[in-house]
């Protein structure tokens, strides 16, 4: 008669050595979703713009929290809003870590913080709004679309905003480029079918980071604070275990789909 052996198997992960490229991952909620991929088993290439410093600080965290002679992070420059940088930079998650990408979350952003009307959005601003939310969010997606692995895991996850929801006066050109965000990742959808890659879109709610809070006065701030049934503005642990579910082989199911994580704030 066989005896079952007691020890229990050892864990494996829910992400365990899966690629994944975050966006605008040196700092608020890309770093945020980046070390919490990390923390399920992904290997991250931890994207930046401006500041290589910022950037390291996650990749040392990252690979630090592992305790092992691998390497699982590394920081990649590139602006999104340029094709030959966007395409060095999913060649830089192959060539690092010898495999396609399986996660592609595109994080990065920019917010005006004088918060403009319509009537006052310079054209400069307008263009680098669309530049960077549109163009740079197009441009990761589309060769995401290419180069994520298919046959299964195969995960794009772009990033709007609540806003979408509410049309504020301040926030026009912010919005619009969001809501541009979400009608590309719902077709993307529907096109990568049958390759087993979904496209999801997630959008928060006022999030305290620096995109946010950078030129708020404390009128914008409380009346953000006071919008949320919560009664409080959002943190990016609040949005990094939703893009980990969305990530893995449980949400397989989900595709499609914009998802709102706001407190109740619309």
């Amino acid at each position: 008669m066989a005896v079952e052996s007691s020890a229990s198997s050892p864990t494996i992960a829910p992400l365990q050595d899966r690629v994944a490229i975050v966006t605008g991952a040196s700092r608020g909620i890309g770093k945020e979703i980046a070390l919490h991929l990390a923390s399920l088993g992904a290997k991250v290439i931890v994207n930046y713009t401006s500041n290589p410093t910022l950037a390291q600080q996650v990749v040392t965290q990252i690979n630090s929290s592992h305790g092992t002679d691998q390497t699982r992070a590394f920081a990649v420059r590139a602006d999104v809003s340029d094709q030959a940088q966007v395409e060095a930079l999913f060649d830089a998650a192959e060539q690092a870590f010898c495999a396609q990408p399986n996660i592609v979350v595109t994080t990065a952003g920019i917010l005006d913080p004088t918060y403009p009307s319509i009537a006052e959005t310079t054209l400069e601003g307008f263009d680098n709004m669309i530049s960077v939310n549109v163009r740079g969010t197009f441009l990761c997606i589309q060769a995401a679309a290419k180069r994520v692995k298919r046959g299964g895991g195969g995960r794009i996850v772009t990033f709007s905003s609540s806003l979408t929801g509410v049309f504020r006066p301040g926030y026009g050109v912010y919005t619009a480029s969001k809501a541009a965000v979400e009608a590309m990742t719902k077709i993307l959808a529907k096109e990568l079918k049958g390759t087993r890659i979904t496209a999801n879109c997630v959008a928060p709610g006022p999030i305290a980071t620096e995109l946010f809070l950078a030129g708020a006065d404390e009128k914008r701030i409380q009346g953000a604070i006071d919008a949320s049934p919560m009664q409080r503005l959002g943190e990016p642990k609040d949005v990094a275990p939703l893009v980990g579910f969305l990530a893995g082989d449980s949400a397989e199911w989900v595709n499609g789909q914009i998802i709102r994580v706001n407190g109740g704030f619309v």
